[in-house]
């Protein structure tokens, strides 16, 4: 119930370009629950696939028409595109979409005028269509005219002063007003079928994995160094740096090794699907890398296994918070979302979701899978200095 939680990101592909859709446009980007970009089909449909948007309204030809207004449109009048992963905001958003178009029956009898030139329009379209009998043509003609004269007499203020007493009659007939057909559609490759919601959530699972990892292994260095094992492992013939590099290899096979033993259980057991397995080894091999560099970095925060065990974990659940492993970005305040931009959980679960079900190309692997390495390498390195400048 925060004030402050983000705004839905919306798509709209507006196809009628007509007043009713612009005016349906307008009200919905009045909500403050929603955010509203305007794109073409190809472009909506990418945004939400990427989950750069929570879903796409696609406005048809002839919405808004006042012959569909109140009996409920035969033809589809709204295709909404839905990212799978938000699927508890599909029913809220059809809420507001309902809400912005029964708005348009009171814009009819707040601008008489507008509502008058739209009966003129049916009466052209009846005279001219084929498909109805002279006598029909004679009855819809008497209706509609009769509803023509009732919004001239608003026009010309001649029912102001008895239309107040009327309203309850006007609101018990709406039970004929069906509102738009809206048709909603999975934002995925259709040749893949349907996917689970285990396929959706498993992402998080293996950030868990490889969080568990370097917390481990960060603690397992500073039992080295205080029982004695490093300063005989330095009695070796070998280097610092291959010493450090050995306990990162060390760390990065046990997280692939974990990772890859999740999604076998995953796959045999919950039916999770891996249609791209060199993105999805690409994903699991950069994230594997950042977190070993975090491992290498925490374990210089402290002398001892409590120092470095309580700040470790306080660092990686902090990272997990706010990058989307354990609050949903969707419940998320904006200042927060933001800052979940600096979280290597956020990218790492985003490059797995692109693997898993987002159906990412390599171009778009690029960015998340680059962030992953530079944040892998660069705490790696630095992590490296810091232990042999405190390893004297």
């Amino acid at each position: 119930g925060s004030s402050n939680r983000a705004s839905m990101k919306v798509v709209i592909v507006d196809r009628a370009n007509s007043d009713a859709s612009g005016a349906f446009t307008a009200k919905l980007d009045s909500s403050a629950s929603l955010t509203i970009v305007r794109a073409s089909v190809d472009s909506a449909k990418q945004m939400v696939r990427q989950g750069k948007a929570v879903a796409y309204l696609q406005i048809e030809p002839g919405f808004g028409d006042m012959e569909n207004l109140f009996n409920g449109d035969t033809n589809t009048s709204l295709i909404v595109g839905m990212d799978p992963s938000r699927s508890a905001e599909a029913g809220y958003l059809q809420g507001l979409i309902m809400q912005a178009w029964f708005a348009q029956i009171q814009h009819v009898f707040s601008s008489p005028s507008a509502g008058q030139k739209q009966v003129q329009k049916i009466l052209g379209n009846i005279q001219t269509d084929t498909s109805i009998n002279q006598e029909g043509k004679n009855a819809l003609t008497s209706m509609l005219s009769g509803i023509g004269g009732f919004l001239e007499q608003i026009d010309t203020g001649a029912l102001s002063s008895q239309s107040s007493g009327s309203s309850s009659d006007s609101e018990s007939s709406g039970g004929f007003m069906k509102g738009p057909r809206i048709k909603t559609e999975s934002v995925l490759r259709t040749e893949t079928g349907p996917r689970s919601a285990w396929e959706i959530t498993f992402p998080q699972a293996l950030l868990w994995a490889l969080i568990g990892c370097t917390a481990a292994f960060a603690i397992g260095i500073v039992v080295e160094r205080t029982s004695g094992t490093m300063l005989r492992l330095r009695q070796a013939p070998i280097s610092r740096g291959q010493i450090l590099a050995g306990k990162g290899l060390a760390c990065f096979i046990a997280a692939v090794t974990v990772c890859c033993l999740l999604l076998a259980i995953g796959k045999f057991i919950f039916s999770v699907r891996t249609p791209d397995p060199i993105m999805l080894g690409l994903a699991i091999v950069c994230t594997a890398i950042c977190f070993v560099g975090l491992m290498m970095l925490m374990s210089v925060m402290g002398k001892t296994e409590q120092a470095v065990g309580g700040a470790g974990w306080a660092i990686l659940l902090v990272f997990s918070m706010t990058g989307g492993g354990m609050v949903p970005l969707m419940a998320m305040p904006s200042w927060m979302l933001t800052i979940s931009n600096i979280s290597p959980v956020k990218w790492g679960i985003y490059a797995l979701e692109g693997a898993i079900w987002r159906g990412f190309t390599l171009q778009e692997m690029a960015l998340p899978l680059s962030i992953l390495l530079v944040v892998g390498l660069v705490s790696f390195s630095t992590g490296v200095a810091i232990f042999k400048t405190t390893d004297k």
